[in-house]
């Protein structure tokens, strides 16, 4: 054969893969579904190439193998490769390939490679990267060409140029599938709003497309229950807030829409001739394509039926709370007339009567206001309980004492069995609890009724229930029923109105806040109603709880026998329950203000073992409350706070602070922090430095084993400096923690007491062993591993 003859049969050849080449791209573009493409393309491959097996892997933005598709596999070679242990190994090592591979003995490579063989198919290959605008997005392999012969550099060149095309399809397709997923997660979202969406026509303002509660508001409007706009136009009234009444379909929207105006939250209320009537909240967005034209307008409609039934309970409410004002108030009024008018003429009896009603009815004021306050601090979060280990007995029989002497006509039946484990309760809480259980009890019962109260262990916690004979709640009512001021369906219908006070709504706060929790039984209408809730069984002596298994509480106070207490000092209500539920789930006793002033006064009645204090707080911060409280002088204090610059932790570290927690924190987190720095804390019962000693729990100070004896006040300088070992005290801070804010300003006096201190102890004042003075800031004593201790 001639020269002549080979080239044009060369071109031919070309020429034909070319066209191949072209077909395929055009085959495998046809489609935008992501694994239609994938599939094209590697039979195309294959079919371009003459190759029996084909695999496509694609890769995602981390690099990691995310498909797998394969042609020209019989179902065994298949499960073959599918189950070889190597396989993914294998085409990840093949991920990073830098350009076309082409192997004449693919067993040997694998071999190469540390991966077993034996699973392989095919005894050649050729695999090459798809790239797509530098992007790598997968490779494709192909194996043992159809006749036996390897693969050929023509073969190479073929599958390179597919590669790249393919790659831009597989792009393509990725894309419109990124795309759909997004549009159906809008879609999803705009139908599953609360709020009204819907998609207007320009021309006429009808609606095109509506979401769920678009739907919902036609429903409720349109007379026949049929969404056809034009009923809808036709039926509807248009209110707006500065009185118009427009017919809606003559209010010609669609001009309003062609003029592109944006409406942001116009209210309005659309009334139907049946009387219904909606009162909306609506909002009118354009869209604009490119060239700026208007091609629809989406609106916004929200439903402002909840908000007018949140200010008719608000309204419900203040009606509530004035009608129970105005009956004491009544009464007062009344009594304190008669005793200015007539006291000369009234007999001592008569006058001590009047009394009597003025002070019961103060009283019941006082407890009026205090559910008010118990309400908003349950409410923000700020409610304290500070539980202790109680008998379950002693405050039931204190809430019956209680209810009996405030008038209560049933008669009270107490079952409780004798062996009841004792709970961790605030006495004054739970018979809190109890009295309004059992004043709701002889609310909806008859005078002749029994109102029954027993108690059952349940786990690590004791049930404690109150049971009356009234009239019952109907079962779709009862989660209702804690609900502030809701109604209770089936009970009195006297009470309905002003529904059932705060009282249940209190009871619930305050069992939550014990770590438990409430709920109500009922039969139904006429058969009664039982409120049962439930307290944490108290610790016994083997330091776990009744019930408990592997409990591990924390340690128990040796002095106080109760579980440690902890104040809580947050102006944010969501981290004041946020500390509170995690102390308590972990055994302590939280105490929570978010007023700073009432600082002071809870560490001296709760006596708390640790301080959580927010830095940044109304009026002041966590810093200044702590240089300025005496009382937080022997307290542990962690700051918590959103802050976490290292200059804000390392003042607040400085100044003497324990621990510094950055909001946002886990409640294992600050469990964990709150128990290190109590650890600590307890574990100081002796302080050796050189020969100085001190034992604290028998407060004997000795310098080589021979006693010094001290004044209180030295005495109390040498405990806060060696307790704080290795940390400078200001002599403003000393003061403070010694006496108080009257003496803050007068360093002198720390001054004289660090000189008497270090003569009793024997210490040169020019080379101090003990005291050191850091000059300009304060005074510290070392600790043994200081290179300046002795």
């Amino acid at each position: 054969m001639t020269d002549s003859d080979t080239l044009p049969r060369e071109n031919e050849t070309r020429q034909d893969r070319v066209s191949r080449l072209n077909e395929a791209i055009l085959r495998i573009g046809d489609s935008l579904d992501l694994k239609t493409v994938l599939q094209e393309a590697v039979v195309s491959a294959r079919a371009l190439t003459g190759a029996r097996y084909g695999v496509i892997t694609t890769v995602d933005e981390d690099k990691r193998v995310q498909d797998f598709v394969t042609s020209g596999f019989t179902p065994d070679e298949y499960r073959q490769i599918t189950d070889w242990r190597h396989g993914w190994r294998f085409f990840e090592q093949l991920r990073d390939l830098p350009g076309t591979l082409r192997l004449g003995n693919l067993p040997a490579y694998v071999r190469s490679l540390g991966f077993s063989a034996d699973r392989l198919p095919a005894k050649t290959m050729q695999g090459t990267p798809m790239r797509h605008r530098g992007e790598h997005v997968g490779n494709v392999f192909l194996g043992d060409k159809e006749g036996g012969p390897q693969f050929t550099s023509e073969d190479e060149e073929v599958l390179v140029l597919f590669a790249s095309q393919a790659a831009t399809a597989v792009a393509n397709a990725r894309t419109h599938r990124s795309e759909q997923r997004a549009r159906a997660e809008l879609e999803t979202l705009v139908e599953t709003l609360p709020v009204g969406v819907a998609v207007l026509d320009v021309g006429n303002g009808r609606p095109m497309s509506l979401n769920q509660e678009a739907c919902r508001i036609v429903d409720v409007l349109s007379p026949s229950r049929d969404r056809s706009s034009c009923l809808l136009l036709k039926a509807i009234t248009c209110r707006f807030a500065d009185g118009r009444e427009v017919a809606l379909d003559k209010l010609r929207l669609g001009l309003l829409l062609r003029n592109a105006e944006t409406v942001r939250a116009e209210e309005i209320v659309l009334s139907a001739p049946d009387g219904r009537s909606m009162r909306l909240l609506v909002s009118l967005t354009p869209t604009r394509s490119a060239d700026g034209a208007v091609v629809s307008v989406v609106a916004t409609v929200q439903d402002l039926t909840p908000l007018n039934e949140l200010e008719r309970l608000q309204t419900e409410f203040l009606g509530m709370v004035s009608h129970e004002l105005r009956v004491p108030l009544t009464s007062i009024k009344g009594s304190a007339d008669a005793l200015l008018r007539s006291a000369p003429k009234l007999e001592p009896a008569e006058m001590r009567e009047f009394h009597r009603i003025i002070h019961e009815q103060t009283d019941h004021m006082l407890d009026l206001i205090s559910d008010l306050l118990d309400t908003r601090r349950i409410e923000t979060g700020t409610l304290s309980v500070a539980p202790e280990p109680a008998e379950v007995a002693r405050l039931v029989d204190q809430a019956r004492n209680t209810f009996v002497s405030g008038g209560g006509r049933q008669a009270v039946h107490i079952d409780l069995p004798p062996d009841l484990p004792r709970v961790m309760a605030d006495p004054q809480r739970i018979v809190q609890v109890l009295n309004n259980l059992l004043s709701n009890a002889s609310r909806h019962s008859s005078a002749v009724s029994t109102i029954r109260v027993a108690a059952a262990p349940d786990g690590v916690h004791v049930a404690v229930s109150v049971s009356d004979e009234g009239q019952g709640v109907r079962p779709e009512q009862l989660p209702q029923l804690f609900r502030k001021h809701a109604g209770a369906g089936g009970r009195d219908q006297s009470r309905q109105a002003a529904g059932n006070g705060l009282g249940l709504a209190i009871c619930m706060g305050l069992v939550e806040a014990h770590g438990g929790r409430i709920w109500a039984e009922s039969g139904g209408a006429g058969q009664g109603t039982r409120f049962t809730f439930t307290i944490p069984v108290a610790e016994k002596a083997g330091g776990t709880a009744a019930g408990a298994k592997d409990a591990s509480p924390p340690r128990v106070s040796a002095e106080r026998g109760e579980r440690p207490r902890i104040l809580v000092v947050d102006d944010d209500p969501q981290a004041l329950r946020h500390a509170r539920d995690a102390l308590l789930r972990a055994g302590y006793v939280p105490v929570v203000t978010g007023n700073p002033p009432e600082l002071s006064n809870l560490v001296t009645t709760h006596k708390p073992r640790l301080v959580l204090l927010d830095l940044m707080l109304p009026g002041t911060d966590g810093i200044e409350l702590m240089q300025n409280i005496p009382e937080l002088a022997d307290l542990p204090v962690i700051f918590v706070s959103g802050y976490g610059r290292d200059e804000t932790i390392c003042r607040a570290l400085e100044l003497g602070a324990a621990d510094y927690l950055v909001k946002p924190f886990s409640p294992m987190e600050l469990t964990a922090r709150v128990r290190a720095v109590l650890r600590r804390e307890a574990e100081p019962k002796r302080f050796v430095l050189g020969d100085l000693a001190i034992q604290y729990e028998q407060r004997r100070v000795t310098v080589a084993g021979q006693p010094v004896r001290l004044t209180a006040s030295e005495y109390e300088l040498l405990r806060l400096l060696s307790v704080n070992a290795g940390r400078v005290l200001t002599p403003a801070a000393l003061l403070r923690q010694l006496r108080g804010r009257r003496n803050a300003g007068n360093s002198m006096a720390v001054r004289t007491l660090v000189k008497k201190l270090r003569r009793k102890l024997g210490d040169d004042a020019a080379r101090p062993a003990y005291v050191l003075t850091e000059y300009g800031v304060g005074y510290r004593i070392a600790t043994p591993d200081d290179p300046s201790s002795v």
